[in-house]
């Protein structure tokens, strides 16, 4: 299958949607949000209530929903946490749409939200349907250079098989693993949340799953922030992130 010039995750909308007004605003939100949130309120209404008010778009209401989170959640995930340098000790379990997507967003110029949690999230929209674009290959090379640095012995990466390419896109990963100094394993199964939520050393940046695992690596958020410069990174924390 032949890549296409598509850019994920970008609308020409977000320079409108994420201008420094705009994102001042959406900090502001996300702290009623978190408030509500830790007293109990479900997020869907929240984002609604409080995305009504500020008038905002989808587009923003949507990026609220990925950066936000209650304090309790953001503590859990901060102590599941390992550093960067705990990739090398042993293997590591990669939900692999997630992290390539996000690599294409950011090498296609498309805005990656900063949550409260500290971890980068992308606005691709993509679930049951994705294809192969321009920027996958870099994305893939781009996460190999991560691997030789970090010196991952292993890394196995779970895709979903209902996602429509999912085989072009193991093929392609093992294609590129030739190069690397890993040893990569590719499966294809029904539901990688249900795996992934279970399992120690992940690499996702899934809310559900980030909640519900033993540990994991913000690679990402490592890769996007050292590898890809011009990286378009949105943060919504109010101070610091985690």
């Amino acid at each position: 299958m032949s890549s296409s010039t598509k850019q994920r995750g970008f609308d020409p909308e977000d320079k409108r949607w994420f201008s420094v007004k705009a994102v001042a605003n959406l900090k502001i939100a996300l702290q009623e949000i978190q408030w509500l949130l830790d007293r109990g309120y479900k997020e869907g209404p929240v984002v609604t209530f409080v995305g009504n008010h500020y008038q905002f778009s989808l587009r923003q209401r949507n990026a609220l929903k990925r950066a936000s989170c209650t304090k309790l959640q953001a503590q859990r995930r901060k102590l599941a946490q390992l550093p960067y340098q705990a990739a090398n000790e042993r293997s590591l379990i990669i939900d692999g749409f997630n992290l390539i997507i996000a690599l294409e967003v950011a090498l296609s110029g498309g805005p990656l939200i900063l949550g409260a949690d500290g971890v980068l999230r992308d606005l691709a929209g993509v679930s049951g349907s994705y294809r192969i674009i321009e920027q996958t290959d870099r994305a893939l090379e781009i996460l190999g250079q991560a691997f030789k640095r970090l010196a991952v012995p292993k890394a196995k990466f779970l895709l979903d098989a209902p996602i429509s390419n999912s085989g072009q896109l193991k093929h392609r990963i093992l294609n590129h693993a030739h190069n690397w100094l890993t040893d990569v394993e590719v499966e294809l199964v029904p539901n990688a949340d249900v795996v992934l939520s279970k399992m120690e050393r992940v690499i996702t940046g899934d809310s559900v799953i980030l909640d519900q695992c033993q540990s994991w690596i913000n690679l990402s958020r490592e890769i996007v922030e050292r590898d890809i410069q011009s990286a378009w990174i949105v943060s919504l924390c109010d101070g610091p992130c985690l």
